[in-house]
């Protein structure tokens, strides 16, 4: 689009926007303002404390908002995109509404549209019923129609006071891990009153300098626990993203904390030089079910110390089935999976 152009505004130490950079941007850009997006609750997993007083201030100069509805979980029932003045909001169906998310899907991501955008929804030939005047922008006009079932059948499984529960449950679930791991991991933010919304940012960047500890590292050493890793390295480099939602009951959410907490405790160990700095459970993580039971064990911390760091472990222990890989090693080389090109040869003689 010719002219179109992104401009970011700033956020202050909590994560919520800077108004005054706002206001700066706005009155910078008022004639060609088109649209804000802003995520809420911010990924940054608090609550966006002057929501409200941003929308007005981009419909008084003439712009939208879309919201990116990412994290509903923590919001159903409590407050809505069209409560806090949002004109677009796509949602995300996962985490909220049962739809699967890794693993390729299947996703889906419906968008709404306050009542005055409705004219500007898409149309298709093939539904005459839709009201939108635009031309389709999908082959079938309903989208994944089989997939929004499971969504449907939620919701009306759940009714409004289920969907309201399972979002204080989501927002009391990510409060619980950043209470109980806040002594041990910076909370990276957090709102006016210390809580956090649906999910809490631990901080692991100081570990590098201490101990020689990645965040990679912690990660990595999660698996020995039973525990795949939470959302790494994102929003901010370095730090652990922890959304539990309400799925999770308080067993398993103390299960990750101990973990967390253990895992604590071996970075301090290293740190202090009672561990090794490079040959400890942290830098060898994850370790299989072949590096324990091999003949020889040559680290200077124990076999049970690696495989079975707690006592749940041993209930139901998980065998990671690789050991530590060097992850980017496919983004930064071309790695051909092909038979050589001397095989084919062969076979068209």
């Amino acid at each position: 689009m010719a002219g179109f152009e992104v401009v970011v505004v700033a956020t202050d130490r909590r994560g919520n926007v800077d108004l005054d950079d706002l206001r700066a941007k706005i009155a910078a850009h008022r004639s060609r303002l088109a649209a804000l997006m802003i995520t809420y609750p911010s990924t940054h997993g608090v609550f966006e404390a002057s929501i409200r007083e941003i929308c007005a201030a981009v419909h008084e100069a003439g712009g939208q908002v879309y919201m990116d509805g990412a994290n509903l979980n923590a919001m159903l029932g409590l407050s809505s995109p069209g409560a806090i003045g949002a004109d677009v909001c796509h949602i995300n169906l996962h985490k909220t509404f049962a739809i699967p998310h890794g693993g390729g899907g299947p996703g889906a991501g419906p968008i709404a549209v306050a009542a005055h955008l409705v004219p500007y929804l898409p149309g298709h030939p093939c539904a005459p019923e839709l009201s939108g005047k635009a031309g389709p922008v999908a082959a079938a006009p309903y989208g994944s129609a089989l997939i929004l079932i499971i969504s449907y059948a939620y919701i009306r499984l759940m009714g409004g006071e289920g969907l309201r529960e399972a979002s204080r449950i989501a927002i009391l679930n990510a409060n619980y891990i950043a209470a109980r791991l806040r002594p041990y991991y910076p909370v990276l933010y957090t709102g006016e009153q210390g809580m956090v919304a649906h999910e809490c940012i631990l901080d692991c960047r100081g570990f590098a300098e201490t101990a020689g500890v990645t965040v990679e590292d912690i990660a990595k050493r999660l698996q020995d626990f039973g525990f795949h890793a939470p959302t790494m390295s994102w929003p901010v480099a370095g730090t652990l993203m922890v959304e539990p939602t309400e799925s999770e009951g308080l067993d398993e959410l103390e299960r990750f904390c101990q973990a967390m907490i253990r895992i604590r405790e071996e970075i301090d160990a290293i740190a202090a030089g009672r561990m090794d700095r490079t040959d400890n459970p942290l830098k060898n993580a994850p370790h299989t079910i072949e590096d324990v039971t091999a003949e020889t064990w040559t680290h200077p911390y124990s076999r049970t110390e690696a495989a079975f760091p707690l006592p749940f472990v041993r209930q139901a222990k998980y065998w990671p089935p690789v050991g530590r890989i060097d992850n980017v090693y496919g983004d930064r080389h071309l790695v051909c999976t092909c038979a050589p090109l001397a095989e084919y040869a062969q076979a068209a003689e």
